[in-house]
């Protein structure tokens, strides 16, 4: 009995000899490359989570200088967050905040490039799309339409349709199209939230163009019909 276990245990051994030498080498590279797999997966969150952070300090930086006033150094802090970690939500909102001292402090060319900049480099389509907004609004207002008409067409996000529009209408009026402004503005209104306050300010500039907004129905119009 004993020498038909050795015999069939001498078998399996022989057996699994074979299979390894057959396939060991394809096995053993499936598991090294999972295992690199696995380790690169892991050192890039960490990684990820190491640059956010040191991104997110920074950004806690810049906004302490921005709400101070001081000029140069949220240049300092900025010019950091750009260099070392451009693509992070970090940098993009930085750059938004550093536009917004620039052109507090009338630096509006510094506060265009920077916008210019995160239009093109930030991480996330909707902080590009917002910096685009803006940068129009500033080559708006130093005349420069081709420039700023080119900004609007790089706005791509619906969430933005009617802020494109408005600002679409306010190149219109300066460009001497007052009825591309009209229709520019009634779309803007139209796609507005009914409580936005700045639908009131778009309200006016149709006004000013002798426009009137549509009259809304009213909430109960559909009951009283159906009465």
């Amino acid at each position: 009995m004993a020498s038909h276990l050795d015999l069939e245990e001498q078998e399996q051994l022989e057996a699994l000899k074979a299979f390894w030498k057959q396939w060991g080498n394809l096995i053993s590279w499936g598991v090294t490359a999972v295992l690199l797999a696995y380790a690169s997966w892991t050192g890039w969150n960490w990684w990820q989570r190491d640059q956010g952070a040191k991104a997110s300090a920074l950004y806690e930086q810049l906004s302490n200088q921005v709400e101070a006033g001081d000029v140069d150094k949220a240049n300092a802090a900025f010019a950091i967050l750009k260099e070392r970690f451009p693509s992070t939500v970090a940098a993009a909102q930085g750059a938004l905040l550093q536009a917004r001292l620039q052109h507090d402090k009338q630096n509006n060319d510094g506060a265009r490039a920077t916008l210019a900049w995160a239009s093109q480099n930030a991480g996330d389509a909707l902080y590009q799309d917002l910096a685009r907004l803006r940068l129009a609004a500033l080559q708006i207002d130093a005349k420069q339409l081709d420039e700023a008409g080119k900004s609007l067409d790089g706005v791509k996000s619906a969430d933005f349709a009617a802020l494109v529009a408005d600002r679409r209408g306010d190149l219109a009026v300066l460009q001497s199209k007052p009825e591309v402004a009209k229709a520019e503005y009634l779309k803007a209104y139209q796609g507005m939230d009914k409580t936005l306050d700045y639908r009131r300010l778009v309200e006016a500039k149709l006004a000013s163009l002798g426009a009137a907004v549509p009259e809304e129905p009213a909430k109960d119009a559909g009951k009283e019909s159906g009465k």
